[in-house]
């Protein structure tokens, strides 16, 4: 009896074994016939999934905890909650369209509160600069512009166009401004328009710099000539920044000022 038990589990494994393989190879035959119904698009592929994960990364997700339990953000929803937007990167027209979206937003949520915004650009498109550019003269809130890195281009218009008294930079952050430029190509006629717009953009450029800076129009018009950099030190005494910041101001301070 003893020696017959092992030989009889044995025996029961081994089918056991038998009928999973088969069950198994029936779902792989099962998969791979049905894979020629499924649309590529529908498909999650590893690489899909590993890209996905990658790009997420780099937004970070802040958890809050209240009466009702926890609730996530990614970073910049949070910030906004402060009232903090941040313009980091090539100002584009996908750019121009979440700052206007998010500085029309918290006009709607408090048209008395200041809106942040911290500003770390390369440049970019005029059009889109433009279009935020405009947005913060056209609400009714404050707008504080805080230069972190740098401002260049459009992006130190969009500096520059902060409220009076309020546009800062960080001890490290460099300035630059310089003009407008573009291409053209297919017609003479064509390239003439495109060459006479670009020279009107100039021109409007030149003006709102001027009315940020208090500079001359032609102090405005040799530094804008070619790429002008400039240290926080210089934008102070230019006139596109009104002070340097080394610390936060607490919200006592704040509202001293």
């Amino acid at each position: 009896m003893t020696a017959s038990l092992p030989r009889t589990m044995l025996h029961r494994l081994t089918l056991s074994l038998n009928r999973r393989s088969k069950n198994v190879a029936s779902f792989i035959d099962d998969r791979q016939s049905l894979s020629k119904y499924v649309h590529p698009s529908l498909t999650i592929r590893r690489r899909d999934i590993s890209s996905t994960a990658i790009t997420h990364s780099y937004v970070p997700v802040v958890l809050e905890s209240g009466a009702t339990g926890e609730r996530a953000f990614d970073i910049y929803s949070r910030l906004l909650r402060e009232r903090i937007i941040c313009v980091h990167g090539e100002v584009t027209d996908t750019m121009a369209s979440l700052v206007t979206a998010q500085l029309l937003f918290l006009e709607a949520e408090a048209p008395e509160k200041p809106v942040y915004m911290y500003i770390n650009s390369p440049g970019g498109l005029v059009t889109a600069g433009m279009a935020m550019y405009d947005t913060m003269q056209y609400i009714h809130p404050e707008v504080h512009t805080i230069c972190m890195g740098q401002a260049a281009s459009m992006g130190s218009l969009l500096l520059a166009g902060g409220s009076p008294g309020c546009r800062f930079a960080l001890p490290n952050a460099r300035i630059m401004l310089h003009q407008p430029s573009g291409g053209a190509r297919g017609m003479a006629s064509d390239i003439a328009i495109q060459a006479q717009e670009i020279l009107r953009t100039r021109a409007n450029l030149n003006l709102l710099y001027v009315h940020h800076t208090g500079r001359s129009l032609d102090e405005i018009e040799k530094v804008m000539d070619r790429d002008t950099f400039m240290d926080v030190k210089q934008a102070v005494e230019f006139g596109v920044i009104d002070e340097v910041l080394n610390k936060r101001p607490t919200p006592s301070e704040e509202e001293k000022k």
